[in-house]
């Protein structure tokens, strides 16, 4: 039996839990909310809750324009990042690999970084290269920025991995290539998936780094910093409310694949 204390204190922690989830989401359920029901000086207008723009943003050239160039943006880095984080993290695992912890380094080191100081110093760098900034930059810098995690899941995978396998693979006469593709890549296929989920999700939302690299492309998060400085309407509340919609499922998504599989099977 457990003493009045401690229920007392389960108590306590269950309401103290209960609060922080109301301050944290609290916002997003009231920008959920003004997106259906108008709102202006005179007051909250509850009889003329709609649905109706849901619709007018994605009627809205230049959302539209922006949602594509994320997507766009987002998919490059997470490609070439899944890409560069597999030879890193493979480098790095070999046992003749040098300057190991400097590699490490230069991978997490601008994802450490306060974004701001990330983006600006992406900026001065393509500055004095002459590159100027658009897609090409806003792809270099978000796969900058997300390559720690897809080489932190790889990299981790890696180590689980049994030295036994390899050397099966090498006694029955199977070259680097053959054991890569055979062996080792049915191996990562699950951990580079969700660091891509993961590191898609991170450039999905990632706004001051695009800031200092978009020049004249814009992202959804750029737009929507755009918007929002005009002042909040019910179509601004509605993309809102799509951004973090979406957001929110790649995190479950994420969640999901990162539960152990005897887990995922209950």
């Amino acid at each position: 039996m457990r003493s009045p204390s401690e229920r007392a204190a389960d108590l306590a922690c269950g309401f103290v839990a209960v609060l922080a989830f109301i301050v944290l989401y609290a916002p997003l359920g009231i920008g959920a909310l003004f997106s259906i029901v108008p709102v202006d000086r005179q007051g909250i207008h509850w009889g003329d809750a709609t649905l109706r723009w849901y619709g007018t943003f994605l009627q809205n050239p230049s959302i539209v324009s922006a949602v594509e160039t994320t997507l766009i943006v987002g998919v490059a880095a997470v490609v070439i990042a899944a890409v560069l984080a597999v030879v890193l993290a493979l480098y790095v695992e070999w046992e003749g690999a040098m300057f190991r912890r400097v590699v490490e380094l230069i991978v997490y080191l601008p994802f450490l970084l306060p974004p701001i100081v990330t983006g600006l110093s992406l900026l001065i760098f393509f500055f004095n290269a002459g590159i100027a900034r658009g897609y090409v930059t806003i792809v270099i810098g978000h796969t900058i920025f997300v390559l720690a995690v897809l080489f932190r899941l790889i990299q981790t995978r890696l180590k689980s991995i049994p030295p036994s396998l390899f050397e099966a693979s090498s006694d029955l006469g199977a070259s680097r290539w053959q054991t890569f593709r055979h062996v080792l890549w049915p191996q990562l296929q699950s951990a580079v998936a969700t660091g891509a989920i993961l590191a898609f999700t991170l450039s999905f939302d990632e706004t001051l780094i695009s800031v200092f690299l978009a020049g004249d492309a814009t992202t959804l998060p750029l737009r929507l910093w755009a918007m929002m400085r005009v002042g909040f309407t019910p179509e601004i509340n509605a993309l809102v409310t799509v951004v973090l919609a979406m957001s929110i499922a790649l995190t479950v998504a994420i969640a999901l694949r990162l539960k152990p599989e005897d887990q995922r099977e209950e």
